[in-house]
């Protein structure tokens, strides 16, 4: 996929909708987000339409009046495009560009040319392709000839379009393919923590919404040397490195993509190989911004994606970043209760953290004792593997082992379970 360099920074109006339950705050704070996403995809605004309806028209979903309205606001303004905080169908987005005269786009189409721009790694480059090209196909119907989108701009960039029904079946091609590479690198992603599984590491994520300095904390955790930058999607893909805790042992600590308000559903289908780091976690090290104006929001935005990859019931511990910015970070730990505060900048609250997290590993591990009959072998070689045996005598038809597991491991040996040692 090839990214297109743009020469110059678009004018953009930024459109709004307000639908109950929803509130005009509400609204015009994802048009503030919406705003710098639109400038992390090298573009600038010039003027923003706010709307209140009961629901969204079914042909332009702002209504025709309001639409003529935006056209000579756009005219005035001379921007190249209109992008909405909210998804538009592929007939509204015809519809609109119709009467505008320029470029209607939505928050999802932002959001994947950011992608675009920022992936490195083949696979993640795959992953983003994949996501524009499930966005896109749907909406090469009707576009004729006229379909060429190669002129550099937000939501343009990757994969170019010529006529309608060849590119179709040019496109499907490649979705095709795309989806057989992305196979083949989910298994041999699984592979790898197959195998770091043998060596009886724990698994720890850093997952949050984008901007919340996760780089920034891998960074100062490992010298991992990962890129940071003050802006949304700065880095996606993911990196992961050795970390020692405090009490000797060794985690293997990852950096995830960050999260946002509205996640493309394509994107979150197309990097779920990618998040199966998160999914396969023993526990999360959730960062959250405590300088955002809405820490609680972004909070329950990284569950909701986090659920719709299946891991919501991966151990959470919540942390509140950004500390030396604010002291509303102190505010915020003391209404969730166990979560803790630092900078990963200043490094403040480091050492808390390393506690914190060896505390909870150690408290999901359980010793149990196991009988297990010789004819068994195999299980004796999995605990060996995937445990910590701590004691192990052998009688006439049977060993006895004192073994330290995960509670998935004493969940799966519990036919041979003999007793709790302790935790």
């Amino acid at each position: 996929m090839s990214l297109i360099e743009r020469g110059f920074r678009e004018k953009i109006v930024l459109v709004g909708v307000t639908v109950p339950p929803a509130s005009e705050e509400q609204t015009e704070r994802h048009l503030d987000e919406l705003a710098l996403l639109v400038d992390t995809a090298g573009a600038d605004e010039v003027g923003r339409v706010l709307q209140r309806r009961s629901s969204p028209d079914p042909a332009t979903y702002i209504g025709r009046g309001k639409a003529e309205e935006l056209r000579r606001l756009s005219e005035a303004l001379d921007a190249d495009t209109v992008v909405f905080d909210d998804e538009l169908s592929p007939a509204q987005s015809r519809n609109l560009e119709k009467i505008l005269g320029r470029t209607a786009i939505d928050r999802t189409a932002v959001i994947l040319d950011i992608f675009a721009q920022n992936a490195r790694s083949e696979e993640g480059k795959a992953q983003v392709e994949l996501a524009q090209l499930r966005y896109r196909l749907p909406r090469l119907r009707g576009r004729g000839t006229a379909l060429s989108q190669q002129a550099g701009r937000i939501g343009t960039r990757g994969p170019g379009e010529t006529k309608l029904e060849e590119d179709r079946r040019r496109l499907l091609r490649r979705v095709t393919r795309l989806e057989a590479e992305l196979r083949q690198l989910t298994e041999t992603r699984r592979l790898q923590r197959k195998g770091r599984r043998r060596g009886r590491l724990f698994s720890v994520s850093l997952v949050g919404y984008t901007n919340s300095g996760k780089s920034s904390l891998l960074n100062r955790l490992t010298d991992a040397g990962v890129l940071v930058e003050d802006r949304l999607f700065a880095t996606l893909d993911p990196r992961t490195r050795r970390l020692q805790l405090p009490g000797g042992e060794s985690v293997l600590l990852s950096d995830t993509v960050g999260f946002v308000r509205k996640l493309p559903h394509q994107l979150v289908e197309s990097f779920r190989s990618t998040l199966e780091v998160v999914q396969e976690s023993d526990l999360l090290v959730h960062l959250v911004d405590s300088s955002s104006p809405e820490p609680e929001v972004e909070i329950e935005a990284v569950r909701t994606v986090l659920a719709e990859i299946g891991a919501g019931d991966v151990p959470e511990l919540l942390v509140f970043n950004k500390s030396d910015l604010t002291a509303e970070a102190s505010r915020l730990a003391g209404r969730h209760p166990c979560s803790l505060v630092l900078s990963a900048l200043t490094g403040d609250g480091v050492d808390g953290l390393l506690r914190a997290v060896g505390d909870r590993l150690r408290a999901s591990l359980e010793v149990v004792e196991l009988a297990v009959p010789y004819e068994h072998g195999e299980v004796l070689a999995a605990l060996h593997r995937e445990g910590e045996v701590l004691v192990e005598t052998h009688g006439d038809e049977v060993a006895c082992l004192r073994v330290r597991l995960d509670r998935a491991g004493a969940a799966r040996f519990a036919a041979f379970r003999v007793g709790v040692a302790g935790r």
